[in-house]
């Protein structure tokens, strides 16, 4: 026990060594891949992605992985559809295998999408080529992956540890641009072709623990961690995140016989490096573990506050619902959700 103690300290402490020094030269707004960033979980969007110590499906991976060391079943899969603002669609989906009954850890897939639909391409060129001075070069398809391996296991029954390495590439398609990015004159401005394909590999880790008081659990992840990256001259860093997270079924307080009724409530607080920090509060009602009522509100946000959302699940198979309204004085629409899982 004493060993097992000394080894979650260990961890604990290895991860704010490595926390701590992640945001030392933070630049607000500067990060790219930014679709890593959006969330495509409905349940998790409908609790406004307050997540960090939500155990149990293989979607954890795309918030803390140590969370699918609490899957139970030997199998869990699940896919995500997102009609993003701008008609831009975003897919995403998980997989787990619990080895072993979880003895020896378990391994994990994911992955995500983006299609931004068509772009017209222009290039510039001298007045004398077109007046307009530009000429068109076809459309363009941009578009983004991410691909990653997951492995999280249980170092005592109250702590478990996890990780994801993933490969994300971004095809922004090619471009003509300056090869003197000091000349202003048009007419004298000479352009080189470009291709602006981007791949690297990144890595998410977390922790999760539970307390042993009722069903309250604690949890932190760093999501995005890589080098940076650069398109032509300009580099840049990927979306960065560290969040640390609270749970608890409240009900846990009452003297209740059964437990046909639950609310999850959770409190996370995030530090990301593309924006301000932001606290995420979300609860979610269950009722005989088949019906879901979620709510959720995200702080500090330009566009959006608010989510909600229900879900839906019987012998092994559940579908969700989130709903994400954007501010009146905001140019996007409205966002929804639909998740599709299945365990067993």
């Amino acid at each position: 026990m004493r060993k097992r103690l000394l080894n979650i300290k260990l961890v604990l402490l290895v991860l704010g060594f490595v926390a701590q020094p992640l945001f030392a030269q933070q630049k607000l707004a500067q990060t790219g891949f930014q679709f890593l960033s959006v969330s495509g979980d409905a349940r998790a969007v409908a609790m406004a992605e307050a997540f960090t110590t939500i155990e149990g499906q293989s979607g954890s991976l795309f918030y803390n992985p140590a969370l699918m060391a609490r899957t139970e079943k030997m199998i869990d899969a699940q896919f995500n559809l997102t009609e993003w603002i701008a008609d831009i669609k975003h897919n995403s989906g998980s997989f787990s295998y619990n080895i072993k009954d979880g003895s020896w850890g378990i391994v994990g897939l994911s992955f995500q999408s983006v299609d931004y639909g068509e772009i017209i391409g222009t290039r510039r060129v001298k007045v004398s080529v077109d007046e307009r001075g530009y000429i068109e070069t076809g459309n363009l398809s941009p578009a983004a992956y991410m691909f990653g391996l997951g492995y999280a296991y249980s170092l005592t029954d109250r702590f478990a540890v996890g990780a994801q390495i993933k490969t994300v590439r971004q095809d922004l398609g090619d471009s003509w641009i300056p090869s003197d990015p000091k000349e202003t004159e048009p007419d004298s401005v000479v352009l080189e072709q470009t291709d602006n394909k981007i791949s690297e590999l990144a890595v998410d880790f977390g922790t999760i623990y539970r307390t042993g008081f009722k069903s309250l659990s604690f949890g932190m992840s760093v999501r995005n961690y890589s080098r940076e990256l650069k398109y032509v001259r300009e580099g840049f860093q990927l979306p960065l995140t560290f969040q640390v997270g609270i749970s608890m079924d409240v009900f846990d307080f009452l003297n209740r016989e059964n437990s046909d009724h639950a609310l999850l409530v959770a409190v996370d607080a995030a530090h990301p490096r593309s924006y301000p920090e932001y606290i995420n509060v979300g609860a979610e009602y269950k009722f005989l573990n088949s019906f879901a009522l979620r709510m959720g509100y995200k702080s500090n946000q330009d566009e959006y506050g608010f989510s909600t959302g229900v879900g839906f699940e019987i012998m092994g198979a559940g579908i969700d619902f989130a709903y994400t309204p954007f501010f009146d004085d905001s140019p996007f629409d409205d966002v929804t959700r639909i998740s599709m899982h299945f365990d067993f």
